[in-house]
């Protein structure tokens, strides 16, 4: 009989003991995974910043502005310009 008890005890004691192991493996994942969520929530924020700041400096304007100001760019006139049928009749 006692030895019994003892099978028994031993039984309980894994059991219990891989409960609290399945428990804190549970915790452990669950913040891992809020953690991430979190990482993917500011990087979405950081993607969209990038956008707004690509269309910032790929604006048609500023573009212009730069070419004319710094590069010293100016639109042909209308005899220096070729279109492509003209220039598949050549």
């Amino acid at each position: 009989m006692a030895r019994l008890n003892l099978i028994l005890l031993f039984i309980v004691v894994a059991c219990a003991l891989s409960a609290v192991s399945a428990n804190h493996r549970a915790r452990k994942l669950f913040t891992e995974l809020e953690g991430e969520q979190k990482r993917m929530r500011d990087l979405e924020v950081e993607w969209g910043q990038l956008q707004l700041e690509q269309s910032t400096w790929a604006a048609h304007v500023r573009v212009e502005k730069i070419a004319r100001e710094r590069l010293g760019m100016h639109p042909p006139a209308a005899g220096q310009m070729i279109s492509a049928e003209s220039a598949a009749r050549k």
